[in-house]
């Protein structure tokens, strides 16, 4: 039976290859008789029963990943998931799970969502999904079980650690779907503030809308904040542009292996405001149409970016259908913003963005100009005009996350307290964090300060060098200072200690939005993003250089 099966295959990829060979394409003739080859000696030599299916796929997803991260082959399953996703739908889960303790944790919930709604709380163990046990299973699974046509219901047993006992939830299933701006408002000084998560549809007529309403209400400077935004949907990104740009103005053109396929992507309409001060904030999770954004408005000099240099992704995809209910996903150009530049990082693998990861050398980086004659590079993402430096976490705290007595008290504190005030007021005061102190008796948790480590270091290359004997003294004494700085610690940092008790509470009764509103008050970037709109002096300075 299995022969029968790879002879169909044979017959479908010789016929393919009958077309190619009027192509005069002999290298993939070639390699697709080696392919079949392959598969038939495998079938029929193998010692264990094969799928040829399944390794078919395997070696067209391994054959994908060899080109770059986003060129994506979806089979049959997986398609609809693909569509869901672009269509900015979560496939009707609206709970977001992690794994803590070999455990599935609920650890953030779309604020009035259906599991809000059924009574599922922020900290609940997922036992089952109609009475299908998750032990043993993972994320993806788990979320499955949960997805359904909306107005559907399923049950979902959790443990409930603040109550110490299960609970039995019926969950009725609704089409959830993530806003692209969760929060816009104005945060004082008439600086109005727009956090823009994706660029799904509406994008552009959202931005539109949240910022018409924030100039009704006296702003009279913007940020953006791209930070975290993986990006979407270019067309969204020029109807954004648009808002802030005058007509017909290039904003981005495509370029690939098919000419037809090229295209110069311009403003369409005249701009809402064309002349309010704009900062855009960007990290290095900012990417793709985030960088087009970003990208467009320091080379038109249209507004000043601060934050971390952007991911550097600046290829389009295109989804391609295919037979048997299948698509790929294919990069089929990249993007060149106004400048020139394309801001596409020559790495495509094997780097973490989080950590510096891959950096293009100055020697290979080539210059450009703005609209107003500043240079540019093209060093794989958008360059900060104004960097804001890393923030050190004090050594206790994250301990204390990475323990979840942070998470765990937030749990704690929701369980025992039915409300607290909105979500930018609310704030941990003594008698919070003395709750907390007596919380964390019972929680065991360790770390090692930097000091501690120094010391260390310092012990070791002394008995290397056979110097330990004579400094002996001297280091019990600095190794006990130190130890008595560790006890300190808990007041030492205590503030850092609040931002972040005061964010974890504030989540488990606004949720995630919640938590955005809450961190305007302790934010670098918005600090510097502040410091720069509000000092005309400085923001055309940074616009418009003297020559």
């Amino acid at each position: 039976m299995k022969k029968h099966i790879i002879t169909a295959i044979i017959i479908a990829i010789t016929g393919f290859a009958t077309g190619i060979h009027a192509q005069n394409d002999f290298e993939i003739v070639k390699n697709v008789d080696i392919f079949v080859n392959v598969l038939n000696e495998l079938n029929d030599k193998y010692a264990d029963e094969i799928s040829p299916g399944e390794l078919t796929q395997t070696a067209i997803k391994a054959m994908l990943m060899s080109l770059d991260p986003y060129t994506v082959y979806y089979n049959e399953g997986e398609i609809e998931t693909y569509r869901m996703m672009n269509a900015g739908e979560s496939g009707d889960v609206d709970v977001t799970l992690k794994t803590i303790d070999k455990k599935l944790v609920i650890t953030d919930m779309i604020q009035d969502g259906p599991s809000a709604k059924a009574g599922l709380r922020v900290g609940d163990r997922i036992l089952s999904v109609n009475g299908q046990s998750s032990e043993g299973r993972g994320i993806e699974a788990v979320n499955l079980a949960m997805r359904g046509q909306p107005g559907t219901t399923y049950s979902v047993e959790v443990f409930r650690p603040t109550d110490n006992k299960n609970l039995t939830f019926k969950v009725k299933r609704e089409k959830v779907e993530h806003p692209n701006i969760p929060y816009s408002g104005i945060i004082g000084d008439k600086v109005g503030y727009i956090k823009l998560n994706q660029f799904l549809e509406k994008a552009g007529s959202e931005v539109y809308d949240a910022f018409k309403k924030l100039k009704e209400e006296g702003m009279q400077y913007l940020i953006l904040d791209l930070r975290d935004n993986g990006g979407g949907l270019l067309g969204e990104a020029v109807n954004i542009i648009d808002i802030f740009v005058g007509k017909d103005v290039t904003v981005v053109e495509t370029k690939g292996k098919i000419a037809e396929m090229n295209r110069i992507y311009k403003t369409q309409n005249v701009a809402a405001d064309a002349d309010i001060p704009i900062v855009v904030l960007v990290n290095e999770h900012s990417a793709s149409a985030s960088e087009i954004v970003s990208g467009t408005l320091q080379d038109l000099d249209r507004a000043v970016i601060v934050g971390k240099k952007s991911f550097g992704k600046g290829l389009v995809q295109k989804v391609y259908p295919m037979d048997y209910n299948t698509s790929m996903k294919i990069t089929i150009s990249k993007y060149y913003i106004p400048s020139g530049r394309c801001v596409q990082n020559i790495e495509y693998f094997d780097r973490d963005t989080t950590k510096g990861g891959y950096k293009i050398p100055d020697s290979l980086a080539v210059a450009y100009k703005t609209k107003n004659g500043r240079t540019v590079y093209d060093k794989g993402g958008v360059e900060p005009d104004v960097a804001v430096p890393d923030e050190v976490q004090p050594d206790v705290l994250t301990s204390l996350i990475e323990a979840q007595a942070i998470f765990d008290f937030a749990n704690d504190y929701r369980a025992k307290h039915e409300s607290i005030a909105e979500a930018d007021k609310f704030v941990v005061d003594d008698a919070i964090y003395n709750e907390f102190l007596q919380f964390l008796k019972a929680k065991k948790y360790s770390y090692t300060t930097t000091l501690e480590e120094e010391l260390e270091k310092l012990k070791t290359t002394a008995e290397e060098e056979k110097a330990f004997a004579s400094i002996q003294n001297a280091y019990n004494q600095l190794k006990t200072q130190v130890e008595n700085l560790k006890t300190q610690d808990l007041t030492t940092y205590k503030p850092e200690i609040e931002r972040a008790l005061t964010q974890e509470i504030v989540s488990r009764y606004y949720y995630s939005t919640g938590k955005l509103i809450n961190s305007l008050h302790h934010d670098s970037y918005i600090e510097a993003a502040k410091s720069v709109l509000l000092d005309s002096a400085r923001y055309n300075a940074i616009l418009s250089p003297k020559k």
